[in-house]
């Protein structure tokens, strides 16, 4: 692999792509809704109006669900999008129908340009909410600043509120950052600032309550997160918790938890303790896929499109920008590769099977 584009690629992968696609008419599932770009339409009607976006493979933190402990070897920085790549593509997704675009990472927030690209994203016309997942520890320091370029949303990846078992699961320590930038976020009135808690069999698992109990004061959504197969990651069942047994146990505390209507999309389960000031939630990919109500995509930093988190297929963008090809051909090729998207994804025991990228090269 060099640093250069291959000036073939997007000829290539047109005439590859392009008798997949289907007709643009044949794509959109009702007619009678507000029209919505074909090209982000899957064959299942599903609707991608959701766009995740890694600003960098780097992170400072070395989580064990999410990057093996040697690490992942870097992509060369020529192989990366370039902020004007990053942005083209942006306004196209967010001219075709995107209105969410989440920045995710490697950790977002060590990007040096993260807030002259939130500033340039809030300049696009259709573009309703622009958030962040960070791990925490740039976020006190930075969240001002974040509120200032227009970053509307914040979720925060906190997997014990034990400083020694923080230092063990994500192998550094910065446990009082993470907590101080969660409160800085707060004070600054996002609400609700959500932590994103993934829960491992024998590591977490016996915290479920105590992060409950973290939105009796705090205006915070914890999302407990059924841990997940990813290259590296060393995932086996027995560590998986599901949704069910999580809920069971803090039912067993709180029986009046009460059942919160969630959006079409959403791809949590809520609930709340009454009187609480935040609420909680499960994302049950492994339990109970939500695969139906999909309406994501992601770019990884290296320029590729992904139509499905646990999917290994890849579609090069980068490469189909620097071959000089025209907005119509990137447009045919993401239709392509958004029709092949599959109904769901292969369940838990294939996935943990398939070769896919570690996490934090996806995009977490």
């Amino acid at each position: 692999v060099t640093d250069r584009p291959n000036p073939r690629i997007a000829p290539f992968l047109i005439s590859q792509f392009l008798s997949c696609a289907l007709h643009p008419q044949e794509r959109l599932a009702d007619s009678s809704v507000l029209p919505f770009s074909a090209f982000l339409t899957d064959n299942f009607g599903r609707r991608h109006s959701y766009l995740r976006i890694s600003l960098t493979e780097k992170c400072n933190l070395r989580c064990q669900y999410c990057m093996p402990e040697e690490g992942v070897k870097l992509t060369p920085r020529g192989q990366l999008l370039s902020t004007s790549e990053l942005l083209t593509l942006a306004r196209l997704f967010v001219r075709e129908g995107v209105d969410k675009i989440r920045l995710t990472g490697g950790e977002p927030l060590i990007r040096p340009d993260v807030l002259d690209i939130i500033t340039e994203l809030r300049k696009l016309e259709g573009l309703k909410t622009i958030a962040v997942t960070t791990n925490g520890i740039n976020l006190a320091r930075l969240s001002p600043k974040l509120k200032d370029a227009g970053l509307d949303l914040i979720n925060v990846s906190l997997d014990s509120l034990v400083p020694a078992k923080f230092e063990f699961i994500v192998r550094r320590k910065g446990f009082h950052k993470v907590m101080e930038g969660i409160d800085k976020a707060i004070e600054l009135g996002y609400n609700p600032v959500k932590i994103n808690c993934v829960v491992m069999r024998g590591l977490n698992e016996d915290e479920l309550l105590d992060f409950v109990a973290l939105t009796e004061e705090k205006p915070v959504e914890v999302r407990f997160i059924e841990y997940m197969p990813f290259d590296g990651n060393k995932w086996n069942f027995k560590k998986m918790v599901s949704y069910q047994e999580m809920l069971d146990r803090i039912r067993q505390r709180w029986p009046n938890l009460e059942t919160l209507q969630a959006a079409q999309a959403d791809t949590a389960k809520m609930f709340k303790v009454p009187g609480f000031s935040g609420q909680v939630g499960f994302i049950t990919s492994m339990s109970d896929h939500f695969c139906g109500s999909c309406n994501r995509l992601r770019i990884t930093a290296d320029g590729n499109l992904k139509v499905c988190l646990f999917g290994n297929s890849e579609v090069s963008l980068r490469d189909v920008l620097r071959s000089g090809a025209s907005e119509d051909e990137l447009l045919q090729i993401i239709g392509a590769a958004v029709g092949r998207k599959k109904k769901q994804h292969a369940g838990m025991f294939s996935i943990s099977q398939m070769k896919n990228r570690p996490m934090v090269l996806i995009g977490g």
